[in-house]
């Protein structure tokens, strides 16, 4: 059985949550499994390995668990962007809209140097917005994003067209 396979099996699906009509899709049971853990965090990190990547960028809060581990793998930083008011520096902000309201992020204004290379991972890409952020965030202190890495991405919801040219890799596509 093929990674996308066994994680589609694994992976739970919660209806209306976190609110009525979004169909949450649950990734801890991956978590749970210490060799699925393993081969997808490989698989993760695997088509950037010759990319030249300096830091993983990583949005909360399930997005962190994946991107340290491949940063790990990697070879480089890691750089945790969150909700406001939750990292001790001082920080940048973005906002954006996602598919049930608004939110904003935030980043440390020292977390990436210019000309850094990126890579941007997040559980899920869906519209695009947190991912577009997060772009924002990074550029405005001068780093180039080579890439996005998401485990899950949300098709229907067009998110990779919002993103635009760069590298996007996921590994379940629904």
């Amino acid at each position: 059985m093929s990674l996308s396979q066994q994680l589609n099996e694994t992976i739970r699906t919660i209806p209306n949550f976190p609110k009525p009509g979004i169909h949450f899709k649950d990734i801890t049971p991956i978590l749970q499994n210490p060799t699925l853990l393993r081969a997808t965090a490989d698989a993760l990190a695997m088509p950037f390995k010759n990319l030249n990547i300096q830091k993983v960028v990583g949005i909360e809060s399930r997005g962190f668990l994946f991107a340290l581990m491949i940063a790990e793998r990697l070879g480089v930083g890691f750089v945790p962007v969150r909700k406001p008011g939750k990292l001790p520096a001082r920080t940048i902000q973005a906002s954006y809209t996602l598919e049930y309201g608004l939110d904003t992020l935030e980043m440390h204004e020292d977390a990436l140097k210019t000309g850094e290379r990126v890579l941007i991972h997040d559980d899920v890409l869906a519209t695009g917005g947190t991912a577009t952020a997060v772009v924002q965030l990074a550029t405005q202190l001068g780093a180039e994003v080579v890439g996005f890495s998401f485990l899950i991405e949300l098709g229907f919801l067009n998110g990779r067209d919002r993103i635009g040219g760069n590298t996007v890799e996921a590994l379940i596509r629904y």
